[in-house]
């Protein structure tokens, strides 16, 4: 049978060509907002402070430094930032030691970018420890580069992590897509130059210039990606 997705490379009608999907991967691919959560509440209760639930809005999706960081002012807790950290990934490590589930529409889409030849990266605010942990339910074929939150100088919001995948890709931002579920991880991937699509898990995403914001990966396929860009 005869596909009808055109193959990597053809030219939408304003001339303009997909190199390369970069995706997140908490919250995004993989069912794990939830696990964040849990760890950052059983750290904190085992110091003696509980969580508030409002918080949770707060700290989805940023990097470790400022979630940690904020945790630790509106508590109170007397533990360091590089402390709790360490505590934050080991709670959350656990939590991911067996397979993960995957988010709707995951791996079909992984799938079919695969079958398509279509560059992909994974691009996380998560330690380079966690994205190791969890490749083994993503499947590390899937990605031709991974970038993690502790290898770049500056982690989502900054574009850094974005523009280092584009690079390591070889291919310019302008002509990537990035699949993002968070405020703070949309803003990365605008800010680097390249088409947004917004799956929010935890908190509402509005949508915006240069940004298609859907409810779930079931939505994205390889033709919704490629007419991102022909828009």
């Amino acid at each position: 049978m005869t596909s009808t997705v055109p193959a990597l490379g053809t030219r939408t009608a304003e001339g303009s060509t997909l190199q390369a999907v970069l995706l997140d991967m908490d919250g995004t691919l993989l069912d794990t907002e939830g696990f964040w959560w849990d760890a950052e509440v059983e750290v904190f209760a085992a110091l003696g402070h509980s969580l508030d639930e409002s918080w949770r809005d707060i700290v989805v999706g940023g990097p470790m430094t400022r979630s940690a960081g904020f945790l630790i002012e509106a508590t109170g807790a007397d533990i360091s930032v590089p402390e709790i950290t360490v505590r934050l990934n080991d709670a959350f490590e656990k939590r991911i030691a067996g397979n993960v589930p995957l988010m709707p529409g995951a791996a079909g889409l992984l799938a079919e970018l695969a079958a398509h030849g279509v560059p992909t990266a994974l691009v996380s605010a998560s330690h380079r420890r966690i994205i190791d942990r969890a490749l083994g339910s993503l499947g590390s074929h899937h990605f031709a580069h991974t970038v993690a939150g502790d290898e770049v100088e500056r982690t989502k919001p900054h574009p850094e992590p974005y523009l280092v995948a584009a690079a390591r890709l070889g291919v310019d931002p302008a002509r990537c897509a990035v699949v993002e579920d968070t405020a703070t991880g949309v803003a990365s991937g605008e800010a680097a130059g390249c088409r947004v699509v917004a799956v929010p898990s935890v908190t509402p995403i509005p949508g915006g210039p240069g940004r298609t914001v859907v409810t779930s990966l079931e939505e994205v396929s390889l033709v919704f990606l490629r007419g991102l860009l022909s828009r």
